[in-house]
Parts: C-alpha cells; structure tokens; sequence
C-alpha cells in the first residue's frame, strides 16, 4: 500500500464486517480494491477478519496486480486456520501460474509457497512443475524458493515429484538469478535433509563460478557459501578456484566480502605453494580492514570474524595491528573486541606500541574496560617471554595510580605472571603488600592469597598477612576460603612455628565444622588427615612443583576452530559456538493426526447426538458396575468436516461441496490408530481409538467406520472404572454414518471421576452404543506416558532431595535391552514433548546418564535414571517413585516413547 493508503487504518463505524463484506461483494472494480485495502488494514492493526475469507478469495478474479497482490496476502495470513476454505483458492493459483504476465505467474508460485496447508500441498505440484520450466527467468528463479518452502511442509512429495532433480538441472541454467536461487534452495533442503541432497561435484563448479560474476550480491553470497563446502581435486584446482573468487573481496556489500574470505580460506587447507599463501594473505588484509570502516554493529560482527581468522592465520593481519586500536567513540562492546584481537597479534615487534595504548586505555572512565585493558598487559606477558618485564613495569606504574579496582586486576595477572615465570619477577611481592588493604573483591583477595602462601618463605610477615584475612574467614566467598585454607596449609609447610599452628587449628575448624560448603568441608579433611599421619607426604603433596601455565590468548581448540571458520559470515562465527549448539536441526517426522487440527471446535455443523449416558455398560464381569458419566461438561471438539475436492477445471464459484473419504488418523506416533473393534465382531462397525495429549488435555482420538449396508447414528459411549479414573469429558459428537463412510472424532477426557480401587492396572474398558446396533464392549490399554502432566518438572535440588528422601527399595531398574538411544539431545526432546522433563546430564566412562522427572496424575513423581552408550543397543532406566507399583506402568510408557 502506498502513504496516501493510511486512510484505511481509521476507520471507526459500527458493523464494519457486513459494510465491508458487502463492498466486497460490490459490482464496482473501484469498490472492491477499497474494501480489500480495509480488510487488509483491519489484519494488519490485529482484528480477525477471517470470517470475510470466501468474499475476500472471490475477489482474485481481476487482472489488476495490486488487488491480486493483496488478496494473496490475506491468503497467506489466513489460510493455516481456515484449510477447506483456501482449498477453494486452487483453481486461482492454477489459473494464475498460466497468466500470460509473468509477475502473475510468479506471484502465484511465491504465494503457494507461504500457504502451510497439506491439504492444498499436492495442487500446487504441477503449477510449480510447469513455472520450474517458465521461459521467464524471473518465473523460474521464484519456483526454485518454492520448491525449498514445500520442502518444509512435505519432503516426501518433493522427492517423489522429482522437483529435486528439476532443481539441480537450474544450476546449469544461463540465468545467474536463477543459478543462485536454486542454490539457495538446495542449502536450505540440505539443512533439514539426514542424506546428502546437494554436492558440488567439478562439473557444477565452473558453472557456479560463471554465474558468480553476475548475479546479485545476494545471490553471490549463496554461491559463494555453497562453493566453500566443495574439497578441490589437488592444489592446482584450488588455486583456480580462488583466482576465481578474489575479485569478490573488492565488493561493497559485507556479507559478499566475508563469505569470499571463508570461501578462500577453505580453499588456502590445499594449496601447497608459500609464494601463492602469502600472495593470498595480503589481498585479504585490505578488505577485512575496510570492514572496520562501516558502523559500529557490522564493526563488531567483523571483528568476531576477524578474531577467528587471526587465529588460524595471524600473517593476514600481523602488520595491520594499529586499525584494531581503540577510538574514543567506540561502543564498549567494539573495544572489548579489538582489545581481543590486539592480544592475539600482540608481538615482540609491535610490543611497545600496544603497551602504550593499553596503558592509555587503563586510565578511561569505562570501569569494564579498564579491567580488561589491565588483564591484557598481563596476557601479553604471559604470551611474550621477552616482553614480559617491560609488561610487569607497566602493571607497577598502574598499582601506584592507586584506583581500587585497577589494583585488584594487576593483582589476578600478576599471580599468573609468576605461575608463567617461577623465580623470576617475585621482587615485586614487597610492591603488592601495600595493596593489601584496598583488596575487596573474591578473585583479587583470592589470588592476593595464592601469592602470599606460594612465597611465604620469601615474605617477613606472611603470617601477620594472613592472620588479617582470616579474620573474616567465616564471611568470605567460597572462592577465598578455599586459597586461605590451603595459603595457611602452606605457610605451616613452610614455617613450622607457633603462630602458623594456632592458625592451622582455627582454619581446620573453621572449615570442617563452621561451613556447610562440601568442597571446602572435602579439601580441609584431606589436609587434615595428612598432617596429623604424614607431614613429610603433605609437603610433597601440597609444595610440589606445579607445572607452568601457557598463554591462552587463541583459545580454541583446534577442529572447534576449522568448525567455525566453515562457518564464517554465519551467527556460529558471532557466537564462536559451532551450529549445533544454538540450532535444532532435527526434523521432525512425527505428523500431527489431522483430527487434531481443531481441538477447539473451530469446524462445527453437525447436529448434536443425544447426551444421554449409555444404557449398558462395559463390564469384566457381572458385578462391576459403571459409575454414571461425569456431570462436568468440557467444551467438545467436534470432528472435522470432509474437504472439498476442487473441480480443477471448473469454475471458482461453480465447486460443489462434495465429500471426500477421510484418510486413516494416525496415532501421536506416526502409526495408524489401533483397531479396538473390527468389523468382523461389530456387525460391520469398525472402531479404532488410541488416548492422546493435545495442548494440556486429553483426548480420546476415535475413528468410526461404517462396512455395514445401513446408516448408524445415535452413538454414546461409557468408560468402566479403572486406575485413573478416566471418563468421557462430553457427549460423543459423531454424525450420522452412511454405509461405506468414516468419521473421527477427538473426545474430551477427564481423569479421577470413577476410579477403581487396587493394584494399579493399564486396561481401559470402553462400551459403545448407536441406535441400530447391540452395545458394543471393548478393551483398551492406558499408556502412562499420555497422562504425565505438565508440571513435572523438578529443580534439581528438589530432585535430588526427593532422591535422597525415598527408601532404596522404591528404586526400580529394568534393561531395555533392544532399545537404541542415537542422539542424547533428540531424546532429551522428544521426551520433554511428552512432559517427561530433564534435569541433569553427565558422563561416566563412554556411558551417558540422564536424570529426567515426570507427573502422573494423583500427583506421583516419577524420578528417572537412563543410562545408555549413544548408537549402541541397550538401555538400563531405574526409576525412584513413592508409588513403586506404578513402576511397571511407567516402564511400558518410557519403552514407548524411547522406540
């Protein structure tokens, strides 16, 4: 909509849908396009104009694009909540894919794409197959993204159609547009494909490279992103590959230059020649500090990118050092970047300069970046041996400024400086003891602490500094209390005399008696036990030489690091976390029962069946009884109306509402529902059913099948008594039924209403009843995993109280021995989808344990333990509840799920 459209926000009259209903239904071109604009304004500020959907899709019929346009749109935004009535839009798309205007014919395609319905998915096949061949290259380029959108909704029909063997031939086409879109959408097919779908094999290269010249530069990022994926033959191929691509590091657009970079990168692993590395290296330096030049937000992207680079190849960067120093306009989170990457190439060349500047940046008023600076001089000594002495007398001069906290940061890097050089630079101790007093926060006391225990030898009055931090032992953070109980240890090691044994008793006791923290509580045993057996072994148990720390300034390990650079240009090079650990790539092949669609009774229309409780009632036998049907009336969800077929040909307006046979339900586990009653025993009525969990309620998931040569209705149904009290939440809402028809139904439950005492049990009795036919008794089988409920999640402490709180005996273990577990975060979310929820992980030897917590109803918590070697057969699960004979029902409920 253009500025002048505004207008269509305002309006405030009364009965504003029949007013525009009626104008959509108007006669004039003029009257119409107005009132589509108001439909669409009326979506946009959030009312529900859905009930305008048939007059809006009436409204396709024009030639005029804009209206076309807008109608689409509405379209898009409407037709997840209503599917049979966007099944009557088909003929229009199928229409419009064959418009002789090819924007039409495009707007078709892209529209079909966006509509999420699998009901209208199979329609769109063959418009999408004639466009994917369009001679309009614009046609083409916009079916390729379809073909990738239909992908998501239905992966089997794409396959089977063949459209992605017709995506793979556009790679060839002479369009560029098309080249890239087509890559584009094999990408994306590859992410959420378990197989192999799209490989650049030598012979796609060259065409690739070719398009790569001229298309746009998005289209040049997916090139150049699919082309980093492909391992060239040998070092000569590779460096064609990257003569090829090094124009794209001139380019403007960011993304363009990254993804170039990471391509060239890729390609760098192969090449043999140092004269070509280093010829590589210095054309890349340019670009990558240009990026430096754009606004602080793309700055900072850059600069995690570049800090991955430098990583692998300081070279392309090593002499471009001063781009990376600080303006006094950055934002805090560009500094904090740059200061990184000046670490990283701080070298005994550049050494003085970068002391210079990060002794400036130590006197700023950002107290954060202050700190950072401080560390940073130490992490160059600690990273340049030579520069190590020039980097202490830069620290000294900051400690004699006396600005709290930037002592207290020299202070932490100092005591790593001496764990990096031992015997070296400790003349300065004396320096640091002034500080003492100014020393508030826990890593400076604590590493304050270290040094003053680790030379206790070499300090006068070690004892006396000591002594005036135990004085507030008690109140310390844990992270102090552990550096003073083993500074005091040592001190004693060290001088055995009075003072330091009234010390040690008061810190022993302090620590094993005063605290409640068992890692304090663990160590000060330890020392205890070897002081009172064996001084001598405690001396070279706790003075043992330690071995010397390294320099940590690239400290990523090194496939996370190859991970990551395959991924630059990409959130993974931002976060500096391979994909794995902020993605879900696993698609999910559970299918949703297509009766589930409308829990909340969205497709009303059939006549209610009478709401009278069944005569007769399922019974085991003569005695049981069955309690009356609960009073408790919970809003039904009634089944859904058959759909449309749509008379392709045909009019828009002219289709009939001719019904079509449902397809067979399927159970939550992607399985068809189990027939409970066959035909053969029911007099031709056939009843399948399984219990389900759809939003936080159960339901009871029926499908009725009519074999008989007469109409059934009239149809009721009761539950017997059983273990969780379950029992019909309403009326059974099922229509007539015609011979040869078939009609599902989801039915409310509800639990605790007729339960039935003694051991617990799985069976479900169901009696069915219709007005031509005898009562109908059959069994059904509770699975637990249906009913856990959706607050069983547990704190950890809670779970391991409750653990520790329940006897032994009321832990239970079974072997799943056929049960295979072949990605531990898949399982963590398949079951949490089923409210069993995770608590903790850990690992023991090659096995993984997870503890894991559930509800089932009458509150009884399930604590769980599953141990298993990821891809191997075999399962071990213990599971500790205060109802152990629940047990067995919860082991038949987890194989379920586990399977």
């Amino acid at each position: 909509m253009s500025g002048h459209d505004s207008k269509y926000f305002s309006t405030t009259k009364k009965g504003e849908i029949p007013e525009l209903k009626d104008e959509l239904n108007s006669q004039y071109k003029d009257k119409k396009k107005d009132a589509v604009k108001k439909v669409i304004a009326a979506m946009t500020v959030g009312k529900d104009v859905s009930s305008l959907f048939t007059d809006v899709v009436n409204c396709m019929q024009t030639e005029n694009l804009e209206l076309k346009k807008l109608v689409y749109l509405y379209l898009i935004n409407y037709a997840k909540s209503q599917p049979d009535l966007a099944i009557l839009a088909v003929n229009t798309f199928v229409k419009d894919s064959q418009d002789p205007n090819p924007l039409i014919r495009a707007l078709a395609v892209r529209t079909m794409g966006c509509i999420r319905v699998d009901k209208i998915t199979e329609y769109l096949c063959d418009p999408l197959q004639r466009c994917l061949k369009d001679d309009d290259p614009y046609v083409r380029k916009t079916a390729a993204i379809c073909v990738a959108k239909l992908y998501d909704i239905n992966a089997e029909l794409v396959e089977d159609r063949g459209f992605l063997e017709t995506l793979k031939d556009l790679i060839s086409d002479n369009n560029p547009m098309v080249v890239a879109n087509a890559v584009a959408a094999l990408a994306e097919i590859q992410e959420s494909s378990s197989h192999p779908i799209f490989e650049v094999t030598s012979h796609t290269l060259s065409k690739l490279l070719t398009a790569l010249n001229e298309c746009t530069e998005w289209g040049q990022v997916f090139i150049l992103d699919a082309l980093s994926k492909y391992k060239a033959a040998d070092a000569r191929e590779a460096e064609n590959i990257v003569e090829r691509v090094t124009p794209r590091l001139q380019h403007a657009n960011c993304a363009v230059v990254l993804s170039a970079v990471k391509m060239i990168l890729q390609q760098m692993e192969l090449i043999t020649s140092t004269d070509v590395v280093r010829n590589l290296c210095k054309k890349m330096a340019p670009p990558l500090v240009t990026l430096l030049s754009a606004e602080p937000e793309i700055q900072y992207v850059a600069l995690r990118n570049i800090s991955l680079i430098v990583q692998k190849r300081p070279t392309i960067l090593a002499h471009e050092i001063k781009v990376f120093f600080c303006k006094y306009n950055d934002p805090i989170y560009v500094k904090m970047e740059k200061l990184e990457i000046m670490i990283k190439l701080a070298s005994d060349r550049n050494i003085d300069q970068v002391l210079l500047e990060f002794k400036e940046y130590a006197t700023e008023v950002d107290v954060d970046f202050v700190r950072k600076a401080v560390r940073a001089i130490g992490r160059c000594a600690i990273k340049l041996e030579r520069a190590a002495e020039r980097c202490i007398s830069v620290l000294l001069e900051l400690i004699k400024i006396k600005v709290n906290y930037v002592v207290q940061e020299a202070i932490i890097v100092i005591k790593d400086i001496f764990r990096r050089y031992p015997n070296t630079y400790e003349s300065i101790i004396a320096t640091l003891c002034e500080s003492l007093d100014t020393l508030d926060e826990p890593e400076a006391k604590a590493s304050m602490i270290w040094i003053i225990g680790e030379y206790a030898e070499r300090i006068d009055n070690a004892d006396e500094l000591l002594e005036s931090f135990l004085e507030s032992f008690p109140e310390e953070p844990p992270l102090v209390q552990l550096q003073l109980l083993t500074a005091t240890v040592k001190l004693f090691l060290k001088k055995p005399t009075e003072g330091p044994q009234q010390m040690i008793q008061v810190v022993l006791n302090n620590a094993t008696v005063e605290t409640d923290n068992p890692d304090l509580r663990d160590r000060a045993y330890i020392y205890w036990r070897l002081l009172s057996t064996d001084p001598e072994a405690a001396k070279d148990v706790v003075l043992a030489e330690k071995p010397v720390i390294s320099d940590d300034s690239n400290q990523l390990d090194s496939s996370l690091l190859d991970e990551l650079l395959a991924n630059i240009a990409t959130l993974a090079s931002v976060y500096h976390k391979p994909p794995d650990a902020f993605v879900t790539r696993v698609k999910s092949a559970i299918q949703r029962p297509e009766e589930e669609e409308y829990p909340d009774g969205s497709e009303a229309g059939y006549s209610e069946t009478s709401s009278h409780v069944a005569d007769a009632a399922p019974s085991a036998s003569s005695s049981t009884g069955v309690s009356a049907a609960p009073t408790k009336q919970v809003p039904v969800a009634p089944p859904a109306t058959a759909a449309p077929v749509p008379d392709l040909l045909g009019d828009l307006i002219g289709l009939d509402g001719a019904l079509v046979p449902v397809d067979e339900p399927t159970a939550p586990s992607g399985s068809p529902l189990p027939i409970l009653l066959p035909a053969s025993t029911g007099q031709g009525l056939q009843i399948s059913a399984q219990l389900t969990w759809r939003d936080g309620q159960i339901f009871y998931s029926m499908l009725f099948e009519n074999f008989s040569q007469v109409p059934l209705d009239g149809f009721m149904i009761q539950f017997n008594k059983n273990t969780f009290g379950l029992a019909a939440a309403g009326p059974l809402q099922v229509p007539q039924l015609l011979p040869g028809s078939s009609v599902r139904t989801l039915l409310p439950m509800v639990m605790s209403q007729n339960v039935l005492a003694g051991p617990p049990t799985t069976l479900l009795q169901v009696a069915v009843k219709n007005n031509q036919q005898p009562v109908w008794y059959f069994n059904d089988k509770i699975s637990l995993h249906v009913l856990f409920t959706e607050d069983g999640k547990m704190e950890r402490a809670t779970f391991l109280e409750t653990w520790k709180s329940l006897p032994d005996s009321n832990e239970i273990t079974k072997d799943l021995p056929n049960h295979v577990i072949k990605s531990m975060d898949v399982t963590i979310e398949h079951l949490a989808a089923s409210n069993v929820f995770f608590i903790a992980k850990r690992r023991n030897m090659n096995q993984e344990v997870l503890y894991l917590s559930a509800k089932a109803p009458r509150s009884t918590p399930f604590l769980v333990e599953i141990t298993a070697v990821v891809g191997t057969p075999g399962v071990k699960c213990a599971v500790k509840t205060p109802n152990p004979e629940m047990a067995p029902l919860f082991f038949e409920g987890i194989e379920a799920l586990l399977k």
